[in-house]
């Protein structure tokens, strides 16, 4: 009968079994010392002979120099952990890409404006077209309220 025990049932075992050794101990006493013997070497073969039960989702563990390296780790573990960096760098120069873009077309809308408009690029740069531009913003801004 092939069953996995849940941890929890092997400290109950263990501790079932602790239980029974000392009881089986505690009567060693009164036996001759052959049959003593003889109670020795069968449960050390019965300790040598028990059963092994492999834990599921253990993965053996290698410390060297502070740090861990799980054993039989494979290239597709390596690569497993490769792919994450490689899509956040493609999403990285994904968005870098679309921020130029935006910008680069932002700054277009303003000189086509610029080049289109009534007036000539150098009004612009006029100190007295500025105040006229204040005062023409003020003015608008007390008739709304």
């Amino acid at each position: 009968m092939n069953t996995t025990l849940s941890p929890s049932s092997v400290v109950t075992e263990d501790q079932f079994g602790h239980r029974l050794a000392a009881r089986l101990s505690a009567g060693n006493l009164e036996l001759s010392h052959e049959v003593g013997e003889r109670l020795r070497v069968a449960r050390a073969q019965a300790v040598a002979r028990r059963k092994v039960v492999r834990q599921l989702g253990m993965t053996p563990v290698a410390v060297s120099g502070g740090r861990a390296a799980t054993l039989g780790a494979g290239w597709w573990t390596r690569i497993g952990s490769v792919i994450p960096l490689v899509a956040l760098a493609a999403g990285l120069v994904a968005i870098s890409v679309m921020q130029d873009d935006s910008r680069t077309n932002e700054l277009a809308e303003i000189d086509s404006a610029l080049l289109t408009d009534d007036l000539p690029p150098a009004a612009y740069t006029d100190p007295g077209f500025a105040q006229f531009l204040k005062a023409t913003d003020a003015m608008s801004e007390s008739s709304e309220h």
